[in-house]
């Protein structure tokens, strides 16, 4: 009866072990799917699926040459950033608490986008920089990688003044490396000032702020290797160099030297227009932060907008600054002397400026800082309210042609992050010379979205080039009383 029973339980015991083979080998294929397909996590703990992992060096594109729809169209790159903002792609390799690559996190260079408008690449290790052929060697590079150190990458035309640089492995064998002649403990940080500097909004926007946000967290042992170097644009901010690096700015181009450092930054961060996004610094360092650095860069005295103690001090009476521009270049205030004298009349001190690339910056910086409202045209001047103290106000006057859109992008959100007041005026139909120029009927001025629709060129000449403006004294009072109310200066009655 036993080996009967026995002989009954024998296929039963195999069927058993073939189904238990047939799971362990569904899940062996399962894990295999899942290893190849499913998500996996960064060092940061975020979840990237493996063709997007792909996707951020490719999208970073800083090994090839690219091109884009050619010139400088701000108006539809300030729209575009607007979808942009928040958008961050992250380093694929580790990195210390400064930022840099370091050679035990990444056995080569990173190169990526951080974000629509930059590319930045990081390396650390024997890092040998030859200025003159725009070269950097570093010995823990696998392969080459090219880039152009300026931030509007999108922008061909801009490029088209920047000079590309790459980063290369160091060659090995005797002499085949070029020899140090200068070493440095310092982190080396190529960035250039070619693309559309000179221009005060694209200087602080391109180059000085993203500047900023690369050597803060450096600490000052950092050296900035300027290529496309304009020596009265550096002379220009020597000040703002000197705060953020304890070593002299170098013409890298024009340098004969071999200069070896230990980590090395190619092309600065952009955040946004005018600000630092301080949920992506370490340490969460901000555009008021900046704004501090450049009160010590240029010994500006007012960090807020707060009236003397002294009642007796004309700074009691809030001081106005209208940013001056000449007719012929556009945008200019017609009714200038008019603005002044109503502006008086409320019980403002005024002062006019017209801010100029050949002027004294750290003389327009301090008219800037002891003013407490700055009213201008939309148009680079209205830079210069990085300057203001905490607690001001700008009042930026908004041309006639439906242009609010660039105004809000290039100035009025920047506003907030520098703590201060924003105010609009927009230019109506009877306020601009545009009406003087062209037929009551014509697109111009009936139909403005027209003209935006023929390129940013059409728009450009026509609402800014050769617009001027004469804002109603009674509509811009108003606005004037409204700036007041929001200072902190009490006027005895």
């Amino acid at each position: 009866m036993k080996s009967r029973s026995s002989a009954r339980g024998e296929p039963r015991r195999h069927g058993n072990v073939a189904l238990l083979a047939l799971m362990l080998c569904s899940l062996l294929a399962l894990s295999l799917i899942r290893g190849r397909f499913a998500p996996i996590a960064t060092s940061g703990g975020d979840a990237i699926k493996s063709e997007d992992a792909t996707a951020v060096v490719s999208k970073a594109a800083v090994d090839n040459d690219t091109g884009d729809d050619g010139a400088d169209e701000a108006a539809t790159e300030a729209a575009a950033e607007d979808k942009d903002k928040g958008e961050e792609v992250q380093p694929k390799s580790a990195a210390d608490a400064s930022g840099i690559a370091t050679a035990a996190g990444a056995a080569k260079p990173t190169c990526y986008e951080t974000s629509r408008r930059s590319d930045t690449c990081e390396a650390a290790g024997d890092v040998r920089v030859v200025g003159s052929s725009q070269t950097v060697y570093v010995d823990t590079l696998e392969r080459e990688w090219k880039t152009k150190p300026y931030c509007r990458k999108h922008d061909s035309f801009a490029l088209s003044h920047v000079k590309e640089w790459s980063l290369k492995p160091l060659p090995s064998g005797a002499g085949a490396a070029p020899r140090c002649t200068s070493n440095s403990s310092a982190t080396a940080f190529v960035l250039s000032t070619g693309g559309f500097t000179g221009n005060p909004f694209h200087d602080y926007t391109d180059v000085l702020i993203p500047a900023f946000i690369t050597a803060r967290p450096l600490g000052g042992e950092v050296q900035f290797l300027v290529s496309s170097y304009k020596s009265w644009w550096v002379n220009r901010y020597i000040q703002i160099f000197q705060q953020m690096s304890r070593y002299e700015v170098v013409d890298i181009d024009a340098d004969d030297e071999v200069r070896c450092y230990r980590s090395v930054v190619v092309g600065p961060t952009f955040h946004r227009e005018l600000g630092v996004d301080a949920s992506r610094t370490p340490g969460g360092y901000s555009t008021a932060d900046f704004r501090r650095m450049l009160r010590d860069a240029f010994g500006l005295e007012r960090a807020t907008a707060a009236p003397s103690g002294d009642q007796w001090d004309i700074r009691r009476r809030p001081r106005l600054l209208i940013i001056s521009r000449r007719p012929s270049r556009g945008r200019a205030f017609m009714n200038e002397r008019a603005m002044a004298d109503m502006a008086a009349s409320l019980g403002f001190d005024v002062r006019v400026g017209e801010p100029e690339t050949s002027s004294d910056t750290s003389k327009f910086a301090r008219l800037v800082n002891s003013c407490d409202v700055m009213v201008g045209v939309h148009g680079a001047g209205l830079t210069n309210m990085v300057f203001l103290p905490a607690g001001a106000v700008v009042v930026q006057v908004v041309p006639y042609g439906r242009l609010e859109w660039l105004a809000r992008n290039t100035f009025a959100e920047p506003s907030a992050g520098m703590e201060l007041h924003y105010l609009e005026y927009a230019v109506q139909l009877d306020e601009t010379t545009l009406s003087e120029q062209y037929p009551s009927d014509h697109p111009v001025l009936r139909d403005p979205m027209a003209i935006h629709k023929q390129g940013w060129n059409a728009l450009k000449t026509t609402y800014l080039d050769k617009q001027n403006v004469r804002p109603h004294l009674g509509r811009l009072k108003n606005t004037l009383l409204q700036a007041l109310k929001m200072l902190p200066h009490g006027r005895d009655d």
